[in-house]
């Protein structure tokens, strides 16, 4: 099956999580038999909380910086870099300056139950 869309017609959807979260469903799991892809945007002075979920996900930046903690370490993520927060392991984003924080996040199409630990 053959999908094109324009990424200024999809919907940022609000999350309940955190602060100046949205995210946008680029590739859902019912359009695409192995992977689901979103756009995950961080306002400036947001952040998503610490969490775990129980599939991996594989995360491109696009813009902006952010501290992003994966287990017990912290590192500073920016646009090109490339993340992989495996399945079950506590992770947080806290944005950096002006600029949104915003990454291409592809999960695989399974179940995912979210655990909020702070």
């Amino acid at each position: 099956m053959y999908l094109q869309k324009e990424l200024n017609q999809i919907e940022a959807i609000p999350q309940r999580a955190g602060k100046g979260v949205s995210m946008k469903m680029l590739i859902s799991s019912t359009e695409a038999p192995n992977f689901a892809m979103r756009n995950f945007i961080i306002e400036s002075g947001g952040h998503m909380p610490l969490h775990t979920n129980t599939v991996e996900h594989e995360q491109f930046v696009l813009a902006g910086k952010a501290e992003v903690q994966v287990d017990d370490k912290t590192i500073v993520a920016k646009a090109g870099d490339i993340l992989l927060i495996p399945a079950g392991v506590a992770h947080s984003y806290k944005t950096i300056g002006d600029e949104s924080y915003s990454f291409l996040c592809l999960v695989p199409n399974k179940e995912d139950c979210i655990k909020i630990i702070d």
